[in-house]
């Protein structure tokens, strides 16, 4: 059976550092999401990506600006 997508939201980053600050970030906080390699409709820098429920945009945008995470863009997938 086929997974189902959803609209997601995905950080991109310039550097690995920076997404796997990100992460950190995210686990100190207890923020939903994952690291996911880089979909293919994102051009980034890096290869990795936060990825985690469109509802926690606003929430995962302010965390970033709080630790000061680099985040390159923010996009709205279907994953």
């Amino acid at each position: 059976m086929p997974r189902t997508k959803s609209l997601k939201v995905v950080f991109a980053f310039a550097s690995t550092a920076q997404a796997v600050y990100m992460e950190q970030c995210a686990r100190k906080d207890n923020a939903p999401g994952r690291m996911i390699p880089l979909p293919r409709e994102i051009s980034a820098e890096c290869g990795m990506a936060w990825c985690a429920p469109i509802e926690e945009k606003a929430a995962l945008e302010q965390m970033a600006k709080k630790y000061g995470a680099e985040v390159e863009g923010v996009y709205e997938l279907l994953l």
